[in-house]
């Protein structure tokens, strides 16, 4: 992969709230020549995304159930 394609995907990590920590991950992966590497790390970071993603979904249900019980009230 190209310094430029690599720059690309470090600000799509970014934009996409993967962490610095692993932002900086995948630049010595790729620096080391473990372009392989980046994208189970990609994968890990979606993972993280999701689990945030299913906990907030959780806290929207709680406070739509919230807002019922309010409204029976």
């Amino acid at each position: 992969m190209k310094d430029t394609e690599l720059e690309k995907i470090l600000k799509a990590m970014q934009e996409a709230g993967c962490s610095g920590k692993d932002t900086e991950r995948v630049r010595n992966m790729h620096n080391a020549g473990l372009d392989d590497e980046i994208i189970h790390c990609l994968r890990k970071c979606r993972c993280a995304l999701m689990e945030d993603l299913r906990d907030s979904q959780r806290r929207v249900d709680r406070m739509d159930r919230l807002i019922r019980m309010t409204e029976i009230y």
